[in-house]
């Protein structure tokens, strides 16, 4: 029996939520469950997450809740974080078994390909060193000796549930840049891994943005990140596009 619970966060989602929730019915091995946790969508995200989730959680909106609230309704070992906009290959619970068997890893993600009209060679690309480069630069102590890697929501993040609790979670105030918090602190109990297996998600941010822009709001969001700047500033930067 697969030990996967696999997350959905979802708000306003329904362009996107009905082609990942199918992607997610083809997974083999097929994960234990799929919880969607809904932050008071008004499209028809509902009703497009019960004709496919195990579970529907309605919570107030903020992922880094919404995601927590998932987790404590999880049964499954193993969780794993997939945004509404992002598809994952058939074999990904394989995947996570197989990195989570080794004691010294405490999580770990994918390798992000952003796609579209197009693909997005150099913000993927971007995205993929910045998950080395930005430990490095921030921690290179603990990115050297203790296995750091900065994952980030589009990589589809993943941990051990017990590791999860016991490192606290999601901070529920953050807005944005939750994902690199969880790492910092679930690298206390072991390295973080990027598996080198691609799934793909949505490029609407860059599409929206523009490519120099976006790579440069990504930019400074993890520097400015890094700097401690408060979240209600940081927020004001990565604004919803839906």
């Amino acid at each position: 029996m697969s030990r996967l619970s696999i997350i959905v966060p979802v708000l306003n989602e329904a362009a996107y939520l009905e082609a990942t929730l199918q992607h997610l019915q083809g997974l083999q091995p097929s994960p234990l469950e799929v919880i969607v946790v809904d932050g008071g969508s008004i499209d028809d995200s509902l009703e497009i997450a019960r004709k496919y989730a195990n579970q529907i959680i309605q919570c107030p909106k903020g992922r880094a809740q919404q995601m927590n609230r998932g987790v404590e309704a999880a049964r499954g070992d193993w969780i794993c974080f997939v945004h509404a906009d992002t598809w994952v290959p058939s074999d990904l619970a394989t995947w996570i078994d197989k990195t989570l068997q080794n004691p010294r890893v405490a999580g770990g993600a994918f390798v992000s390909l952003m796609t579209g009209k197009r693909t997005r060679w150099f913000t993927s690309f971007h995205n993929y060193i910045k998950t080395y480069y930005a430990p490095m630069v921030y921690r290179p102590y603990h990115c050297l000796f203790k296995g750091l890697r900065l994952l980030f929501g589009d990589q589809v993040i993943f941990c051990r549930r017990q590791d999860f609790v016991q490192v606290g979670g999601f901070c529920p105030k953050d807005l944005v840049m939750e994902e690199a918090n969880l790492c910092l602190r679930l690298n206390r109990l072991g390295s973080l891994k990027q598996v080198h297996r691609v799934v793909r998600s949505s490029d609407r941010r860059v599409a929206h943005w523009g490519e120099c822009r976006a790579n440069f709001i990504y930019f400074g969001m993890a520097l400015a990140w890094a700097l401690r700047v408060p979240q209600s500033r940081l927020s004001k930067f990565y604004k919803d596009i839906r």
